[in-house]
């Protein structure tokens, strides 16, 4: 799977893979839900989404809130193999979309080291990992994230912008690597078969992409009415409480829409 000019053996060097799944020298501790990603087309699973929570399934900012400078590296690489175990625990066969934090990745090659010894180690196909960047992370210059980009891409990994159309779009970014999924934030979403501006805005998104090579998901769906909508864009995979919610150390069956 890893390209000729990475050493696999030194790419799987199993020696933190304990350690990050302890939560080493973190003073908190946490897990997962996990939440489909939906193709409408084949009516199955493409992936489900790993969604931190505390250890009794609070939400996601009780644990982040918890994240600073100094235990952020750590933590990353934590997430990371506790997603992998978990899932492996579960019995996942789709997809699994793991959240990164970009500025905790100093090198791309060193840092999936982890990551790709706890996939050995609890048996999840590594061909299996999707890493999602969220455009609300603060990053000074785009250099540092196309590299991460690149290096994934290289590795044999998708990667997936998650939150697309919040803030910051990173168009400057799509101009030099793509990522090979690209989330609609829910705020584009809501309501946008209603909503003029929206509608615009997601229809030059999705032209692009397509120029681009690049697969467009909607997330955040919650009604037939948005699904409708965006169905009729062409867009194929969708995310959202119209199909699942996150759930708690599980894996759901979605929900489908009537055909």
């Amino acid at each position: 799977m890893l390209d000729n000019h990475f050493d696999e053996n030194a790419l799987f060097d199993e020696s933190h893979c304990q350690l990050c799944v302890c939560g080493a020298n973190l003073d908190f501790d946490f897990s997962f839900a996990f939440q489909p990603i939906v193709d409408v087309q084949s009516r199955s699973v493409y992936a489900y989404e790993a969604l931190v929570r505390g250890t009794k399934g609070e939400g996601a900012m009780t644990v982040l809130e918890k994240v600073n400078s100094r235990n952020r590296y750590r933590f990353d690489q934590a997430c990371r193999v506790r997603a992998v175990k978990l899932a492996s625990e579960l019995g996942l066969q789709e997809y699994l979309s793991i959240n990164f934090m970009p500025m905790a990745v100093y090198r791309a090659e060193s840092c999936i080291r982890t990551t790709l010894a706890a996939a050995k180690e609890f048996g999840f196909d590594t061909r299996k990992l999707i890493f999602e960047i969220t455009e609300q992370e603060n990053l000074s210059s785009t250099d540092h994230l196309k590299a991460i980009i690149n290096a994934y891409s290289e590795m044999g990994f998708q990667t997936a912008l998650d939150d697309f159309g919040a803030g910051f779009s990173r168009l400057n970014l799509l101009c030099y690597c793509q990522p090979e999924l690209l989330k609609l934030d829910m705020e584009l979403v809501r309501d946008i078969h209603k909503t003029r501006s929206k509608q615009a805005l997601v229809k030059g998104i999705c032209l692009s992409m397509n120029e681009l090579n690049c697969t467009v998901i909607a997330e955040g769906v919650e009604t037939v009415e948005e699904y409708e909508w965006l169905a009729d864009q062409g867009i194929r995979y969708f995310q959202g409480y119209l199909f699942g919610k996150p759930a708690f150390e599980r894996l759901e069956t979605p929900i489908f829409p009537p055909a």
